[in-house]
């Protein structure tokens, strides 16, 4: 949410490196900054407010997925006990409740909201390189080598190599079967992220010299000492080179050397199915070591309930 940029919220924001953050834990200024907001989005004829506070409510560590995985325990990520709660997560989910706003029902039924509820990080805090490749279970680390002997080569470009970036997301999105966004999506997000900070985006390429292009493509953003990866593609005539794990490697020394503290591998269904076809997301993230998280999903405000309602519909019927 960019409330800092409405003068009037200030006062509501604790300061951290990169900027002004809503305390979400502070159940009295959320209610403040909220009622705020809601008068702003009324004032400029806005019928539906929806944001995705970055809070989490529970955490399951890498065993305890692995172990439920191969017991066949539970075929949901959220019906595994977690090994850690956020209490400040579940107070917040009270404190919207009660103030009136409501989670929609989920648009993708595996990931649950527009942005992913479910997602996979990894701790950086305190660790080296070193440190963290030592965490990698052995088919990663042995994937690595791989593409570091069979030559391919990771490079941070910039803006004019978005093309070959779109090249292989394309060919990502024929085989995996959804619609891909068009270059200049990319290319006007690039511009308004790097404006603001060069750090906010930054392109990864792979690329081998017995094939043309890249043949594995991804961006990072950092905000503070968080750093996510957000977009990626691979071609599937180098998928053998594993180029896939070598760039996220490379991101990852990045983010360590950036003084990052957690490195976000995004989105992960809530399955623990090997059936499923989106099992193979956890199972490849499950690779570096890190953990399960779940975060309060994504909240709606509805000002004006039947346009809101409209809009549901028009969405769904989009597809």
């Amino acid at each position: 949410m960019l409330l800092r940029k409405i003068p009037r919220f200030e006062k509501y924001f604790a300061y951290i490196p990169e900027g002004p953050d809503l305390n979400w834990s502070d159940s009295r200024h959320v209610e403040e900054a909220l009622q705020a907001l809601i008068e702003f989005a009324r004032s400029k004829k806005v019928f539906q407010i929806k944001m995705g506070p970055h809070v989490w409510t529970r955490r399951w560590q890498n065993e305890t997925i692995k172990e439920a995985i191969a017991q066949k325990t539970t075929s949901t990520i959220s019906a595994l006990t977690a090994d850690e709660k956020n209490d400040a997560g579940d107070n917040l989910i009270a404190t919207l409740q009660r103030l009136g706003w409501q989670q929609p029902s989920a648009i993708d039924a595996n990931f649950g909201d527009y942005q992913p509820r479910y997602v996979f990080q990894l701790d950086l805090h305190g660790k080296t390189a070193e440190d963290i490749f030592g965490g990698f279970n052995q088919l990663w680390r042995r994937n690595i080598r791989k593409a570091e002997k069979s030559g391919v080569q990771i490079q941070v470009c910039d803006e004019n190599s978005l093309t070959d970036f779109h090249e292989c997301y394309v060919e990502t999105a024929q085989r995996d079967h959804f619609t891909p966004r068009p270059l200049s999506y990319f290319q006007n997000m690039y511009r308004a992220m790097h404006n603001e900070n060069a750090k906010r985006i930054e392109l990864f390429l792979a690329r081998h010299p017995d094939h043309p292009g890249a043949i594995a493509a991804t961006t990072m953003t950092e905000v503070g000492n968080h750093a996510w990866y957000s977009y990626g593609a691979s071609t599937t005539a180098a998928r053998d080179l594993r180029p896939s794990n070598a760039i996220q490697w490379y991101m990852i020394q990045q983010a360590v050397a950036d003084g990052c503290s957690i490195y976000d591998l995004r989105g992960i269904a809530n399955t623990l199915d090997a059936n499923h076809h989106l099992f193979g997301l956890i199972q490849f993230k499950l690779g570096t070591g890190g953990y399960a998280q779940e975060y309060i999903g994504e909240w709606d405000f509805n000002i004006s309930p039947l346009l809101a309602s409209a809009f549901s519909v028009y969405m769904r019927r989009r597809g």
